[in-house]
């Protein structure tokens, strides 16, 4: 049996902003440097009209922020390369979502660190000297960049102080952290914009909250994190690392693990990554962490769709988050712009099933062409009438052209099939045209896997590959009448793409 939805394409249609072209993110700091990293953003930024970019590191000991001058000499501070991240982000017609961390190991209290690239996540060991230190940063971007440029920044602290991966402390501790940093920075200037606790599985929102408005503590805006694997009901983490279900082992713990018990972690965690949740759950959590961060800005600085990175599924999961998540959060930076992406170091392959929108040879994966797609669509919601538990339509339009996405989505594949989906769309039409993301079309992953899976790429093998990768349009028979019938059949984890222009408002 056919699915049916019906548009009226002429409706004024309701305010939608893109608040998901507010930010996008990328690895640590110093990759950023990279100039293939560079051509990657730029090319997210023009075609998919991201604004800020966020990132792990940036007082990372690869930036060479804190130093020492040899041997005895005193603790210098340098910015040039953080400098250099930034003039490169405002060249490209973007600006600094700057995460405040992780400790330079001259500040730092231990030695404990995190990913590859080795992000010391300890406390400061002296108070005054990391809040010397913060507002000599601020400082400097205010000389260098000015008042009103900065101002239209915003800084976060630290990174998922909840999960003791990337956090040697406990609640109290980071908030310790938070108030010291931020109130180092509006020393320097009130305008300075400075919010947290950038938590993972949205946790601590309301603790925090009450932690700030209690102390009078400096909080502009606030920012979690959610996946879809992750349990919304679990209180996670919520007063001390040491609560949480599974702890998870720091680098230096797995490092030192004999094979077999570090074989045994690896397990558990396949295991707990059964994902039970309703296909909505991101939805559901959002909800519930806007009503915890009360009148303040909510911006979830990372969520993605969480498992086949490199597939349409991912594509599916994303337009449908973004359908669902109307009139909830500020921002909603999609994790991450680049498969170059060090965390557990980087890997050759050039599919390997990681975060980037972009794989590591600057390839769009089927998840790109949404975010570009809806660059290019209006910023108006319309009415779509029809329901399915899987198989639903989102629309959007400016007046003159309606860009209309089919998506047949479920979290785990649990209830989803083949659907036959008829959309009657209503109104005087000039063109429509049709693309799809599924198993068979825009597939580049596939492409590779039937070269046999090479590790490095020849720029033979890589242009046949760029090219599976494109989205291509097939333009459909329109008729003169006021109503016309669009089937197609969408695929378990597709997406299809109308684009339609109107005949009355060219």
């Amino acid at each position: 049996m056919s699915v049916k939805y019906e548009i009226e394409l002429e409706q004024q249609g309701r305010e939608y902003p893109h608040y998901w072209e507010m930010c996008v993110g990328s690895c640590h700091a110093a990759t950023i440097l990279r100039e293939d990293v560079r051509e990657h953003i730029r090319k997210a930024h023009n075609e998919c009209g991201f604004k800020y970019l966020r990132f792990h590191g940036l007082f990372d000991d690869d930036m060479s922020v804190v130093t020492r001058q040899m041997f005895f000499g005193d603790i210098t501070y340098s910015f040039y390369n953080i400098d250099c991240i930034i003039d490169f982000l405002l060249d490209t017609g973007m600006k600094p979502f700057l995460e405040l961390g992780f400790m330079p190991e001259l500040l730092a209290s231990g030695t404990t660190t995190c990913f590859h690239y080795k992000g010391n996540i300890t406390l400061p060991k002296d108070w005054e000297e990391w809040q010397k230190f913060i507002r000599a940063f601020g400082e400097h971007l205010l000389e260098r960049y000015g008042k009103e440029e900065v101002s239209s920044w915003y800084f976060e602290v630290w990174n998922e102080p909840n999960l003791n991966f990337f956090f040697d402390g406990s609640q109290e501790d980071y908030f310790k952290l938070y108030k010291s940093t931020a109130e180092a920075l509006k020393s320097v200037n009130p305008c300075l914009k400075v919010g947290g606790p950038g938590t993972s599985s949205n946790a601590w929102i309301t603790d925090f909250r009450e932690f700030c408005e209690s102390g009078n503590v400096p909080l502009d805006f606030i920012t979690t994190h959610h996946y879809p694997s992750d349990d919304p009901l679990a209180d996670f983490g919520t007063k001390d690392n040491s609560e949480a279900a599974f702890r998870m082992p720091c680098k230096e713990e797995i490092e030192a693990m004999d094979p077999e018990v570090r074989k045994g972690i690896a397990k558990q965690l396949t295991a707990q990554r059964v994902n039970k949740n309703p296909r909505d759950v991101l939805y559901q959590m959002t909800k519930k962490a806007r009503k915890e961060a009360g009148n303040y800005p909510l911006i979830y600085t990372e969520w993605n769709g969480a498992q086949e990175y490199d597939t349409s599924y991912q594509a599916a999961a994303v337009i449908h988050t973004l359908a669902y998540n109307e009139n909830l959060v500020e921002g909603y930076s999609f994790w991450t712009v680049s498969d170059i992406f060090e965390e557990m170091g980087l890997i050759a392959r050039p599919f390997a099933d990681a975060f980037g929108l972009l794989n590591k040879h600057g390839i769009p994966k089927p998840v790109y062409h949404i975010f570009s797609v809806l660059h290019e669509a209006g910023d108006k919601r319309l009415e779509v009438v029809g329901s399915h538990e899987t198989a639903e339509v989102f629309a959007l339009t400016d007046g003159k052209r309606v860009i209309v996405m089919a998506y047949n989505h479920d979290i785990v594949r649990r209830n989803i099939k083949t659907e036959e989906i008829s959309l009657i769309l209503k109104g005087s039409i000039e063109s429509i045209r049709k693309a799809v993301i599924d198993e068979f079309h825009c597939n580049p992953k596939q492409t590779w896997a039937d070269m046999e899976s090479p590790e490095y790429l020849t720029k033979e093998q890589l242009e046949v590959i760029n090219q599976a990768a494109q989205l291509v349009y097939e333009d459909l028979e329109v008729n003169m009448s006021e109503e016309q019938v669009v089937a197609f059949l969408a695929e378990p984890e597709s997406v299809t793409i109308l684009d339609i222009v109107l005949r009355n408002c060219q």
